[in-house]
């Protein structure tokens, strides 16, 4: 099986994509696949670069068994569309960037998070900087982040 690399895309990298990106690896090493699959994050937009997780995520994660203190925000580049084998966004605004960015799809590695999740309430992560349900994000991330593992072993 060939490592695949998951990058998980918000606009800042500061609370929903690290979230994605750390979730997605507890659930890999909790399942004994860390040699098949590799995480990581990236925003949008630039304003972030640089800048720890943002404080309530952290704890969030923190409370989860989740060490992410030395993430820092990056933003996307045309050469993560190259990299990775599946780029996941948290809302419609994250894919039109992505798409932007990456020049295109042209490989359908470009998809929302929630997507795949069967009967799911909500097809975007709401942002938790605007909304403050840092919970309710983690709810829609972990569920995302299991259909997305769960699918990748069927493959």
């Amino acid at each position: 099986m060939i490592r695949k690399r998951v990058l998980f895309v918000c606009l800042g990298n500061i609370c929903r994509s690290p979230m994605g990106e750390f979730r997605f690896r507890q659930l890999v090493e909790e399942n004994g696949l860390s040699a098949y699959f590799e995480s990581a994050s990236a925003a949008t937009s630039s304003e972030e670069t640089g800048n720890p997780v943002y404080p309530p995520a952290r704890r969030l994660m923190t409370a989860h068994g989740i060490d992410c203190s030395a993430k820092r925000a990056r933003q996307l580049t045309a050469a993560d569309y190259r990299d990775f084998h599946l780029l996941l966004g948290m809302d419609r605004a994250n894919i039109r960037d992505m798409k932007r960015i990456c020049g295109g799809d042209p490989d359908h590695k470009i998809h929302l998070l929630l997507d795949i999740v069967p009967d799911h309430p909500r097809t975007e992560v709401a942002d938790p900087w605007f909304t403050g349900n840092f919970e309710a994000a983690w709810q829609d991330i972990d569920a995302g982040c299991r259909a997305w593992l769960e699918r990748l072993l069927e493959k």
